[in-house]
Order: structure tokens, then C-alpha cells, then sequence
């Protein structure tokens, strides 16, 4: 479905900002780690597509290795890059993505961080999952998020070696450390200290001056305090007792994520973007969210129904006030907008080093 009546992002000079839809475009309920990993939730995305283009919206596709060979959504896909409505990036799973090399006794039990692998094992998996997304949709791989957020100076190297241009792995305000991955290991990375706004990433290790080559789209997450937060942390609360005191030990951070009940919360995200002047809001959900049962956060497909009306009212609130735009499309405006990009304020400690 085509939005004749809007224009589409990088074709217009306007100077309103960029509304950035990522989706981790994966196997079904990997929370699970199910031991076969199946790709039906491909069949739930047209329904999706449908509705960004209403919208016009485009969403960035970051796909993995099962969703990578699943023709239903290969079929997707292509037609809506070829018509100018989506782009494909790439998310890699290092568990399951070739070529496989073991890490732990058993990695689709503990989902080792691809950071955690040698650097030799690292090149390998990403030169392999960047040509293979080249050649089923033909087009160059530019955009990419790591998966399970894990990221760090090798990473990006790699990245940039492959001729990658942007990457959405920083989540700013939150730690993975605490999210195991091989057993002994550090955790994930961590990102409290990372900018809220895109910026350019140095190239070489931190505190090393170095040629930025690498634009960084944080996902869109604010702490806040207020009355409206802790009326969040209460319905929280309802569902989790446990979380109701975390939750009250520490800010209240926003997602632009849907989770079932932050309806409120994403649309004063997205009034904060547009009082904060920032170039973009960056959205992101998982494509096994959009089928019923394919994630715990939505299980049946009353949730998933109302999933639709929290994106029907999100999706209504940025139109006429951001333009919709592809990662690909969002560095190419901002490069244009601002003239050569540069390195960001904070280079020396925007991506760590390897643990």
C-alpha cells in the first residue's frame, strides 16, 4: 500500500526529523531457545508493512540467518525494497550463524555474545551473513544491529571493513552486563554513560583519535521521575511485584518499544524528541512480535490486537510531524543536513574495547 499524499524521506529537504522503524527481523520466540528454530511469524509482517505504509513509514529489516532463507519473507521483502518502502540491514545471532564453530558446551542454550568469539570467527560469521543477504536481495548490506545489543571496537572495525555505514546496537541508559552470554564471561556491553543522539563512533580503540566512519543511531530511551512514571511503575507493578521495587530504586526508562502497556510513555518519547530538536526517533520491536505466541510479551492474539492499537496511535501522533525514513536514507539526509559527518562528542568512550 502505497501513501500517495506524502512524500518519501530523502527525496525532500524537510527539515523535520527522521522517524526510524528497526525491526530485528529473527526466528520465532527465541527468548525460548528453542533447539529448532522456526520462521512462521514471516507470515504476521505484511499486516505490519501495510500499516507503516498508511503511515509512510518505512521500516529497516535487520535480518538474520534463518529469516534470510525463509522465502515468505524473502518475497516481503524484496518488493517492498523495490518499491522504496523498507530496507534490509543485517542482525547476526552468532549461536546459529555460520559458519558455526562452538564456544561454549552449548550455545543454543547460552547464546555467546559474537563479541565473545576471536576476532578470526567474528570476521568470518559477518562475511558470511553480509553475502548471503547480498545475494538474495541485491543490494549492498549498509545498516546492521548486533544481536542481543552486543558491541564493542572489534565489532565495529569488522563492520567497516564490509562497508557498513550505521549501526542502532547502542541502547542508551541500560547494562547488559548482568545478561549472561558464554558462561565466564563478562556479560553484555554497557551503555549508561553512551549519547541519546546519533553520532559518529571512532574508528579506533577508546581514548585513540582516529577517522569516524561509522554513524551510530542509539534506539530512542529516556530516564524520567515524574507523576506519569511512577503511574507506569504501577501498572509494572501488577504484573511483576518484584520489578515494582527495582523500578522504584532508579529512574523510570523509556523505550520507544512496545511492550503491551507503555502506550503513554512512547508518545511523551516522542514529544521529548521533537522538544529536544534531535535529528530522529528510533523505534524498535522484533518481527516474532508481531505474531501471537511468538514472544512472551505478547502471547495470543488479543495482545497482538492491541500491540496495533498502541502502533495505530503512536504511528498517527509523529505523522506531519517527523518523516519516515530507512537508516540508510536517515544517514544520507543527515550527511546532507549537516554538511560531513564527523566524529561524535564522546568518541573515546563510544564503543568499548573487547573485554
Amino acid at each position: 500500500m502505497n501513501a500517495p499524499d506524502l512524500q518519501p524521506a530523502g527525496a525532500t529537504g524537510s527539515p523535520l526529523p527522521r522517524f526510524l522503524i528497526t525491526i530485528d527481523t529473527e526466528g520465532d520466540n527465541l527468548w525460548a531457545k528453542p533447539r529448532e528454530v522456526t520462521t512462521r511469524n514471516s507470515r504476521f509482517l505484511p499486516r505490519f508493512q501495510e500499516l507503516c505504509e498508511a503511515h509512510g513509514l518505512k521500516p529497516t529489516y535487520l535480518v538474520n540467518h534463518e529469516m534470510a532463507r525463509c522465502p515468505v519473507f524473502v518475497e516481503l521483502a524484496r518488493d517492498a525494497r523495490a518499491r522504496g518502502t523498507a530496507e534490509v540491514g543485517m542482525h547476526l545471532h552468532a549461536w546459529d550463524s555460520p559458519p558455526l564453530e562452538p564456544l561454549t558446551a552449548d550455545d543454543l542454550h547460552h547464546h555467546p555474545y559474537l563479541i565473545e568469539y576471536p576476532e578470526p570467527i567474528m570476521r568470518r560469521k559477518i562475511a558470511h551473513l553480509t553475502g548471503l543477504l547480498e545475494d538474495t536481495f541485491g543490494v549492498k548490506m549498509t545498516s546492521h544491529r548486533a544481536g542481543r545489543w552486543a558491541f564493542d571496537a572489534t565489532y565495529a572495525e569488522l563492520l567497516m571493513e564490509h562497508g557498513y555505514t550505521v549501526d542502532c546496537s547502542v541502547t542508551p541508559h541500560v547494562s547488559w552486563r548482568g545478561h549472561a552470554g558464554a558462561p565466564g564471561g563478562a556479560g553484555g556491553s554497557d551503555y549508561r554513560d553512551f549519547p541519546e543522539e546519533p553520532y559518529l563512533i571512532a574508528r579506533q580503540r577508546p581514548g585513540g583519535a582516529g577517522t569516524a566512519a561509522l554513524l551510530e543511531v542509539p534506539v530512542t530511551i529516556r530516564e524520567r521521575g515524574d507523576a506519569l512514571s511512577r503511574w507506569l511503575e504501577g501498572r509494572t507493578a501488577e504484573r511483576n511485584p518484584v520489578r515494582r521495587v527495582v523500578n522504584r530504586l532508579r529512574p523510570f526508562r523509556a523505550w520507544l518499544r512496545p511492550n503491551g502497556w507503555n502506550r503513554r510513555s512512547m508518545l511523551w518519547l516522542v514529544e521529548r524528541v521533537a522538544e529536544e530538536r534531535a535529528p530522529c526517533a528510533e523505534f524498535m520491536l522484533h518481527s516474532s512480535e508481531f505474531m501471537p505466541g511468538g514472544s512472551p510479551t505478547f502471547p495470543d492474539e488479543r495482545s497482538i490486537e492491541s500491540l496495533y492499537r498502541d502502533l495505530e496511535c503512536l504511528f498517527a501522533a509523529v505523522r506531519g510531524r517527523f518523516v519516515g525514513a530507512t537508516l540508510k536514507e536517515f544517514h544520507r539526509w543527515l550527511g546532507e543536513r549537516a554538511g560531513p559527518l564527523r566524529q561524535g562528542p564522546t568518541p573515546a568512550r563510544a564503543i568499548p574495547a573487547p573485554a
